[in-house]
């Protein structure tokens, strides 16, 4: 690694707008990584950058961690991952992304019933207990109970 052109963890918080702290888990999970300088402080390529907005976007996405984990192991360790390598990442979250939305969307059209049944155990209860799965079980919603 350059040290003149790597560049410290509060630059990198700066740049991405991610916390120091952020960083740090993220690093411990195995998503970014860092090197020391001879002063025992810790640098990161400026690649990092990259990972850490698609992290972030993921993130917002309601990707879990694990699963940028899992995309960021095929990708190269060294230097900045080509558009090739970017588009395979964001084609592994589509499914997953489109099928939250789909169940947001299912969410939303039915939240209005829902409410109005005050139940939430009947079958054409959809949003918390969909097929009326605690309804052979017991009475109310076993899910909301305090």
């Amino acid at each position: 690694m350059d040290d003149e052109t790597d560049i410290s963890v509060g630059q990198l918080a700066s740049r991405s707008g991610a916390a120091v702290s952020a960083l740090h888990f993220y690093e411990r999970k195995g998503l970014i990584s860092s090197h020391r300088t001879s002063g025992n402080q810790r640098r990161y390529a400026r690649a990092t950058l990259r990972r850490v907005a698609v992290i972030r976007a993921a993130q917002r996405a309601g990707i879990p961690l694990a699963s940028v984990l899992e995309v960021f192991e095929g990708l190269p360790h060294d230097g900045v991952p080509d558009q090739a390598d970017w588009q395979r990442l964001s084609a592994a979250w589509r499914q997953e992304i489109d099928s939250r939305i789909s169940l947001l969307e299912h969410l939303r059209d039915r939240l209005d019933g829902c409410i109005g049944c005050g139940c939430l155990s009947l079958s054409s209860c959809g949003f918390v207990n969909p097929e009326d799965q605690w309804g052979s079980a017991t009475t109310g919603a076993p899910g909301l109970e305090t």
